[in-house]
């Protein structure tokens, strides 16, 4: 079990709604007088929490100096799952699989924007790498705003491995690389997929790429070469969601 703080009231309001069962302290600023706080209150009390009234320097060192607007709690992180769940999460699906595979990406912001996007698209997880890669922490949790909770994260010490067995089990394998000719908009995505999104910078290590099906883009009609990992993972997911509901 590994225990996290979480802080500002927005983090803590995505805890409260999705995780409230993983909450076990809070503490508050003690010369605080917010309204917005109150309804916070009032659930941790619910919940058999009574929040500890303690001074502003001590709620900033609980929230390693950054911004809590007065509230900082305690909660279980979600669990990342094992190769061996994303197996059996394959093996029990009941509509065309949609996985987003994401190749040794390391900014938390970016992990939490891509839950986001994979919670409002009905993405069935997100697969991560063992090594050299955000887990969940966090900053991941606070950007994801209760997607870390909903979204079943995978973590596997072998992409290359898990993209073959993908590929076994009917799952198309598809990279997105900025040189790719093909557009997105002239892919079909109601296949069982898995979309495969590459580092920051650096895109997708060589093997990973040799493992895709196929490459696809975003057309990019601007001075700028290509977009941040997790706004193309939306683009690129929404299109995906797009095709499966009104193709």
């Amino acid at each position: 079990m590994k225990l996290s703080k979480i802080y500002g009231l927005h983090s803590v309001q995505s805890a409260l709604d999705y995780s409230p069962t993983k909450i076990s302290q809070a503490w508050l600023d003690e010369q605080r007088q917010d309204k917005r706080l109150m309804p916070l209150i009032n659930q941790l009390e619910d919940l058999g929490i009574a929040p500890e009234k303690v001074s502003r320097t001590r709620l900033d060192k609980l929230a390693d100096g950054n911004g809590h607007q007065g509230i900082v709690i305690e909660v279980e992180l979600p669990a990342v799952l094992s190769e061996q769940a994303l197996h059996a999460c394959v093996e029990n699906l009941t509509s065309p699989a949609l996985f987003l595979v994401l190749d040794n990406v390391q900014d938390p912001h970016n992990l939490g924007a891509c839950l986001r996007s994979a919670d409002g698209t009905r993405t069935h997880g997100v697969i991560i790498t063992k090594d050299n890669a955000t887990g969940i922490t966090p900053t991941v949790c606070k950007v994801a705003c209760g997607a870390a909770e909903t979204v079943p994260v995978y973590q596997v010490t072998n992409l290359a491995r898990t993209l073959r067995w993908l590929k076994e089990q009917g799952i198309w394998v598809m990279g997105a690389a900025g040189e790719a000719t093909q557009s997105i908009y002239h892919t079909d995505f109601t296949v069982p997929l898995a979309l495969v999104m590459g580092a920051e910078g650096k895109g997708m290590r060589r093997l990973t790429r040799e493992h895709c099906d196929i490459l696809v883009s975003l057309p990019m009609l601007g001075q700028v070469e290509s977009l941040n990992v997790s706004v193309a993972s939306g683009v690129m997911l929404y299109e995906i969601l797009r095709q499966r509901l009104y193709s």
